[in-house]
C-alpha cells in the first residue's frame, strides 16, 4: 500500500497549526507556502480534515484553518483516515475460486483464505500503532531532533 502525499501534508499542517497555538485562522496560501505546496490541491486536504472533524474553516478574507482539537486529542489514525478514507487497504477479491479453483466445492471457500487472513491482521496491527500515536507524540519527537522548531514555525507565521 501506498499513502497519498496528502497524508504527509496533513501531517505537517496539523503540526504547524499545533505549533502556532493560537486561535487565528492560517490561510490555505500560507500554509502550503511554508511547505512549497501547490494551495488548490493544499487545500482539498485541510477540507478532508475539516469534515473529519480535525480542523475547523473559517471563510472570508481573514479566514483560514485551525486545529478542531489540540495534537494530544488527534492520532495518526484519524489523520490517516481523514486523507485515504475508511476502506481496508487490502481487498480480498477471491481469485482463488478462479482458474485452477472454479470447480472446487464450496466448503473450501467458508473460511477466508489464509493470505487474507495475514493481510488483514498486518493490517489491524498498522492501523492500531498509528491510532495509539498522537500527534503530540509527533511533535515532542521533532523537537527532539531540531529543539527550536516551534519557535522557527511561529517565526515564520509571524507569531512570534
Amino acid at each position: 500500500m501506498r499513502m497519498s502525499e496528502g497524508v504527509e501534508w496533513a501531517v505537517h499542517c496539523c503540526l504547524t497549526l499545533g505549533w502556532l497555538g493560537d486561535d487565528r485562522p492560517v490561510p490555505t496560501s500560507r500554509l502550503a507556502a511554508g511547505y512549497e505546496l501547490p494551495p488548490a490541491y493544499l487545500n482539498k486536504q485541510l477540507q478532508a480534515l475539516v469534515r473529519a472533524g480535525l480542523l475547523t474553516s473559517t471563510p472570508g478574507v481573514r479566514g483560514g484553518f485551525r486545529l478542531a482539537r489540540p495534537l494530544d486529542k488527534i492520532t495518526l489514525m484519524e489523520v490517516v483516515a481523514a486523507i485515504e478514507g475508511p476502506d481496508d487497504a487490502f481487498q480480498c477479491t477471491e481469485i482463488r475460486r478462479r482458474g485452477s479453483g472454479a470447480e472446487s466445492p464450496e466448503r473450501n471457500f467458508r473460511t477466508p483464505c489464509a493470505v487474507s487472513t495475514a493481510m488483514r491482521k498486518a493490517e489491524l496491527a498498522w492501523r492500531r500503532a498509528l491510532a495509539a500515536q498522537t500527534l503530540a507524540e509527533v511533535a515532542a519527537a521533532a523537537e527532539r531532533h531540531a529543539p527550536n522548531l516551534g519557535e522557527g514555525v511561529r517565526r515564520w507565521y509571524g507569531r512570534g
